[in-house]
């Protein structure tokens, strides 16, 4: 993925400045929210808190409150830029907090560069959060730090960057190991760098049964062994009485080989002469010390871990540090211990080795399947059963280990996060990755409009597609210099100059000849980019278009109707309007096209919209035919037309699970559904809200989007004979960018199935 310079500064910088903000979670509308939140309402939790500590996680934010505390002594890989520089990280990682596991953060940068000005400030701290991750301070003074902060305070204290690589490449060790059938008592093991996440790895491995002695550990001076005067206490029990001195020496006939340290660390040579079925995790970021593919040319039978994405087993703290902060704060836990960090470890190697991975996971990647194995050792960080194994795990051992103030029921719990954490947080983003996984072409027939320019160089520039912009290429080069949008990626074409416009000609006559249309008015018309864009598609010169930013509806649809038209298994057109509303998904249709559609065409309408929720969004459909009535309660043709669609959607799709006519409140609260309409087939809330005209549909999503402020992705066509989506007027580029990811799975989606 390429990121420019400028990409990440106007990302930091636009809008708001940065990426985090403090939400007020409260009323605070009239005086007497006010009196409530502040003074005079405020001493009454102040009092219970006093008289008892644990109060604080009632009537507070803290139980679900971390800080992120940096001294910028080691960020990244810059080094030590100080603690000002180092906070665009630390926010970035409270915005993985938040995405991740729902935990807010407050990121401390402090200008302390002595371990014990470190420790006394987070000492201060503990009244103010239930956690402290501890980020990017360099070795040996993190250790000092984070061993005198356990020993003092009552919450949890975690460095990251020494036990989160640890307890991610634990997972992946034990299920390699299995996978080559070696036990890990016997696995000679050797590092590659001796910081904070090497030692700290190393001291895990031993702890899951690797032997100490069969660890060897290398640094910038070679190996760590007996007769060296230079080693730090922490380094010490890493010094064994050996002849090797070199990291060449060391890897011959190992069985494992990691890298905690600089790409290009490990040669060829080094993994050639390394023991059978060798195991070869290159951690190093964003550059490994290996790549897989030298790895492979000799060594075929290796098992193979980086850090980065675009390879099989990514070992990415992702994956670790906010699902073992969920779980501790969850139970109160006053610290996390060995064995916490244990118990996430052998959670995420055995979630890896459940055999039926979601088919949203797959889809995510663009894979058609996830089956445990050598490029599947450890779980995705898009999998959002990792939430719901890591979290439970970590707690249970947390009560197990003495250390929760608060004891739960596991069961009830994990029942409790899926309630909470909805899949619709990572949808964009799970979308992004399974486009990315395999580009499609993206046609934009408004190459003029600098809001689709600026959203096609993302694409480009992220390769998350191959965008196609049409107009006039003088016209867009001015428009892109006007605007500072680098073109780089994106393909100009002008439809009046294009040698493909006679052959789409012919071909769009053929299609309406018998509609009016004659050779000389296709040809005209093929030089509209909205019918020259349309025709690609149908010749399979592109694989999507996106298309409508400054038109009104109905002339964004004329010629993509014209020249594709409705899919052969489906007899209407429709928009579907996506809502995230409190982490959850719901898909209102129609939003945009039919007025007054019969019962037919709502069943058409419902079954479009269940298969995009499926397919698509890896959503399982419980569809709600919506009217003023509940089954009968109410005579009126309206009625009787949602009561019919339902009896003809059911007779078609038998299996799926679809309901009505019923009223919004009955299809979306559990308690009336199941309490007054038991025989209902609907098995929980519904998530695809089928209306019975228009009007209704566009009337609720608007409302719905600007007072109750959900999010609106959409309106996404749906049964077109090719993949053509449709933009809102006046909306953001971002926008734009989401609406072609959905356009390129939406085409990729096609491509598997076709």
């Amino acid at each position: 993925m390429a990121l420019l310079k400028q990409d990440a500064l106007d990302y930091h910088s636009q809008g708001r400045p940065g990426k985090i903000q403090i939400a007020v979670t409260k009323p605070c509308r009239t005086q007497r929210d006010l009196s409530l939140a502040y003074t005079p309402g405020v001493a009454a939790p102040c009092l219970e808190i006093a008289s008892d500590p644990d109060a604080a996680d009632r009537y507070t934010a803290r139980a679900n409150l971390v800080a992120v505390v940096t001294n910028g002594t080691a960020v990244l890989g810059l080094g030590d830029i100080g603690p000002l520089a180092g906070k665009p990280v630390m926010e970035g990682k409270g915005v993985l907090f938040k995405a991740f596991a729902d935990i807010d953060v407050f990121d401390i940068e402090i200008a302390a560069r002595e371990p014990a000005d470190v420790i006394r400030f987070c000492e201060m701290l503990e009244p103010t959060v239930g956690g402290i991750n501890l980020e990017d301070i360099k070795a040996p003074e993190c250790f000092e730090i984070e061993e005198a902060l356990r020993e003092r305070l009552q919450i949890p204290v975690f460095h990251d960057d020494q036990h989160g690589t640890a307890i991610i490449a634990g997972a992946a060790l034990l299920n390699a190991a299995l996978l080559v059938g070696k036990k890990l008592e016997d696995l000679r093991v050797v590092f590659s760098g001796a910081g904070a996440s090497a030692m700290s790895t190393a001291g895990h491995f031993v702890r899951l049964g690797v032997r100490m002695e069969n660890v060897t550990m290398v640094d910038s001076k070679g190996v760590i062994h007996s007769g060296r005067k230079d080693l730090n206490r922490w380094k010490q029990p890493y010094a064994r009485d050996t002849s090797l001195r070199t990291l060449e020496q060391a890897a011959r006939g190992a069985d494992v080989l990691v890298g905690l340290s600089v790409e290009g660390a490990f040669s060829q040579e080094m993994v050639r002469a390394m023991a059978d079925r060798p195991i070869v995790f290159a951690l190093a970021n964003p550059n490994p010390e290996i790549l897989p593919d030298a790895v492979r040319a000799v060594r075929p039978d290796a098992i193979i871990a980086t850090g980065r994405s675009d390879f099989p087993n990514q070992v990415n703290n992702v994956l670790g540090f906010p699902f073992i902060f969920r779980g501790a704060l969850d139970v109160g836990a006053r610290a996390i211990t060995e064995e916490m960090k244990m118990a996430a470890t052998r959670a995420l190697a055995d979630l890896a080795r459940e055999e039926d991975v979601p088919d949203e996971v797959t889809r995510a990647y663009g894979l058609e399947r996830l089956t445990f194995g050598p490029e599947y050792l450890i779980p995705k960080p898009l999998d959002h059963r990792v939430l719901l194994r890591v979290a439970p795990a970590v707690a249970g051992a947390a009560m197990a280990s003495g250390v929760a103030r608060r004891k739960v029921d596991l069961e009830e719990y994990v029942h409790t996060l899926e309630v909470r954490f909805g899949r619709s947080r990572a949808v964009m983003r799970a979308l992004t990755d399974r486009a990315r996984m395999k580009p499609q072409r993206i046609v934009f027939p408004e190459g003029h409009h600098p809001t689709v320019l600026r959203a096609a160089r993302v694409l480009a520039a992220d390769e998350i597609a191959r965008p196609i912009v049409l107009g006039d290429p003088a016209r867009i080069r001015q428009v892109a210099s006007e605007h500072d949008v680098d073109l780089d990626g994106v393909e100009v074409l002008d439809p009046g100059c294009d040698g493909r416009a006679a052959a789409y000609a012919a071909a769009l006559w053929e299609r309406r000849r018998r509609r009016g249309v004659t050779r000389n008015r296709a040809a005209r018309l093929v030089a509209d980019p909205n019918y020259f864009g349309s025709m690609m598609l149908v010749a399979g010169d592109a694989d999507a278009m996106v298309v409508g930013i400054d038109q009104y509806y109905p002339d964004k649809l004329h010629a993509p109707l014209q020249c594709i038209g409705a899919a052969p298994h489906s007899p209407i057109v429709a928009g579907v309007t996506l809502l995230v509303v409190e982490h959850e998904l719901y898909f209102l249709a129609d939003t945009t096209l039919t007025d007054q559609p019969d019962a037919a065409m709502v069943a058409a309408i419902a079954s479009e919209t269940a298969r995009l929720a499926r397919n698509t969004f890896g959503v399982t459909p419980r569809v709600a035919m919506l009217s003023y009535s509940n089954f009968g309660s109410a005579r009126s043709p309206e009625t009787a037309k949602m009561a019919e669609a339902t009896r003809i959607l059911r007779e078609r799709e038998p299996e799926l699970e679809a309901d009505g006519e019923m009223m919004a409140e009955t299809a979306l609260v559990v308690d009336i559904l199941k309490g007054s309409y038991p025989f209902s087939r609907l098995t929980g809330r519904a998530n695809v809200l089928i209306f019975p005209n228009l009007s209704a549909a566009n009337i609720a999503f608007q409302l719905l989007e600007h007072l109750g402020r959900a999010e609106a992705i959409g309106p996404i066509l749906v049964g077109m004979d090719r993949p053509v989506h449709v933009l809102r007027r006046g909306i953001k580029s971002q926008d734009v960018v989401n609406m072609a990811v959905i356009a390129a799975v939406d085409a990729q989606e096609r491509g598997r199935t076709r």
